[in-house]
């Protein structure tokens, strides 16, 4: 092999060379298409840390993927890169946007995968960066008299059709009570006005008033069972006119009296105070009202109760359900809810907590809700199917994971030894 045959053999094999341990300088669009990848794999790892590292796939759709070391739960697909740099500018807001806009899809357990976010979540040491500016980023909505009144139409005034579709035939929109694992969805929400019944202690021929009052049906209760006079205030049109027009069909207008007006706003004395999920909507800076209403229309031997979504510290609620399916809300802690109390120098009997009774509830909103799926894509759109499923799958894994409690805290007025000597009345 002469001089220059050996040179152009060693000039090939030099140009393989670099082209393996090389290829992107070889190929531009190779390079361009993994500097891509390890773009987007970057963008993954920052949602993964947000959500705290949870044992789930984050994929882009047909490009870059971030595993976790144990086997996932399920797989996260994001539409593309611009899909993730909008989730990451705002990502308590965002990633359930995406998700009802359908850019990004959860292949497996949608309740499963938000459990177990859920737990890394409050697992994690220490939040990150990007979680403590997103907490500095919404402020909740306010719930004045007139804000009120728009934060509840935001939720409940979109059709009492489309609530009857996933609540049972009793229209109650609060956590159910289950004597039984195995109880129905129907029984347990019974079961549940049963309950709150016997802690007050109902006796035939008393009055009872109710702040927020949802469709109606525990104070229909309360009058047809233990013959109770009830007046019970909503600031939901929709509602009240449903609650009135059941109360005429069912023979009890005579006894319950449905008022188009805010808690604030109820006057009279009354044997009996109740809410039964209204105390979500109230605001923490408005308990010391809430209590001196309820002292002031309860007499001396006056007794109540409040049932309502908590936490076992004070936290906000979660930006996006607070910004798309509930403005105004927020799940109080003990230590706040006993502002109530506290000021007006009523006394706290009993604190129960029903949390995983309000998962199982929830676990039977949802089925009930996926089965009408057709008829709430036809009274809407799919955006509004997708939010709703996410937000009631949400709630299932807050219930269960323990992010969110369920409590019910009966009083009396300070003064009232008219008071259970012990808890039998109620399982009697």
């Amino acid at each position: 092999m002469s001089a220059t045959d050996q040179s152009l053999t060693s000039g090939h094999k030099h140009n393989e060379i670099q082209r393996a341990i090389a290829p992107q300088a070889a190929d531009p669009e190779a390079a361009e298409a993994a500097e891509e990848r390890k773009t987007d794999r970057w963008l993954l790892r920052r949602i993964s840390s947000f959500l705290g590292e949870p044992p789930l796939e984050f994929v882009v759709r047909g490009g870059a993927r971030v595993r976790p070391a144990s086997a996932p739960v399920a797989r996260v697909t994001f539409a593309s890169r611009a899909t993730l740099v909008s989730i990451l500018a705002d990502p308590w807001v965002r990633l359930g946007d995406a998700y009802s806009d359908g850019s990004v899809t959860v292949e497996g357990d949608l309740v499963q995968m938000l459990e177990v976010v859920y737990r890394a979540s409050a697992a994690a040491d220490k939040p990150s960066w990007l979680r403590r500016a997103a907490n500095l980023a919404h402020r909740p909505h306010l719930n004045s008299l007139a804000r009120s009144r728009d934060n509840i139409h935001h939720h409940y005034d979109i059709g009492n059709e489309f609530y009857s579709l996933w609540l049972g035939s009793t229209m109650a929109y609060t956590c159910a009570y289950y004597p039984t694992p195995t109880a129905t969805l129907d029984e347990a929400q019974t079961a549940k006005m049963h309950h709150v019944c016997r802690k007050l202690r109902l006796k035939s021929g008393e009055s009872v008033v109710e702040a927020g009052c949802g469709w109606g049906t525990l104070a229909l209760h309360m009058a047809r069972h233990y013959g109770v006079r009830v007046r019970a205030f909503n600031i939901s049109r929709e509602q009240v006119a449903y609650a009135r027009e059941r109360a005429v069909r069912e023979g009890l207008a005579g006894q319950v009296e449905y008022v188009e007006d805010d808690y604030r706003n109820i006057s009279g004395h009354y044997d009996a105070f109740v809410s039964v999920g209204m105390l979500e909507h109230v605001g923490a800076k408005n308990y010391p009202t809430l209590g001196r209403i309820a002292r002031r229309c309860l007499g001396s031997n006056g007794r109540g109760l409040i049932h309502s979504i908590g936490r076992n510290h004070p936290a906000r609620m979660q930006p996006w359900i607070e910004k798309r399916i509930f403005p105004g809300a927020y799940p109080p802690a003990l230590s706040e809810m006993s502002q109530i109390f506290e000021p007006s120098d009523l006394s706290v009997l009993d604190v129960e907590n029903l949390r995983l009774h309000y998962a199982q509830t929830l676990r039977h909103w949802l089925g009930l809700y996926e089965a009408a799926g057709e008829r709430v894509r036809a009274m809407f759109d799919e955006k509004f199917v997708r939010m709703w499923r996410l937000y009631l799958a949400g709630s299932i894994a807050a219930f269960s994971t323990g992010t969110l409690q369920l409590f019910q805290v009966v009083f009396a007025t300070a003064d009232n030894n008219d008071v259970p000597w012990t808890r039998a009345h109620l399982y009697t």
